[in-house]
């Protein structure tokens, strides 16, 4: 899995996506989801662990996550409901916001 962290003037933004999603682009009618060198990968973006993926996403303020493997993680540890998870293209997408 692919992690990108980011600090923003509203706190940690957070990426994580499957490394084969990486420049993908899927559809379903009418959404679209780009999964991006720019916005997931880039030099900032390090490949790891499912328990350092788990660490970042209880740490950041607001996180997307693509792809089946990344999203089960988030799911297993407690963080995102299967139940708000979108099914595009084939593929999973959660988006994560802490309230604090």
């Amino acid at each position: 899995m692919l992690l990108r962290e980011r600090e923003t003037p509203e706190g940690l933004l957070v990426s994580v996506c499957d490394s084969d999603c990486i420049g993908e682009t899927y559809t379903d009618g009418g959404v679209s989801l780009d999964v991006t060198e720019d916005f997931y990968g880039g030099d900032e973006a390090e490949t790891v662990d499912e328990d350092t993926v788990v660490e970042s996403l209880t740490r950041a303020t607001v996180a997307n996550i693509v792809g089946e493997e990344s999203v089960s993680v988030a799911i297993d540890a407690g963080l995102v409901d299967e139940a708000a998870v979108l099914e595009v293209g084939g593929t999973l997408h959660a988006q994560l916001l802490w309230l604090r």
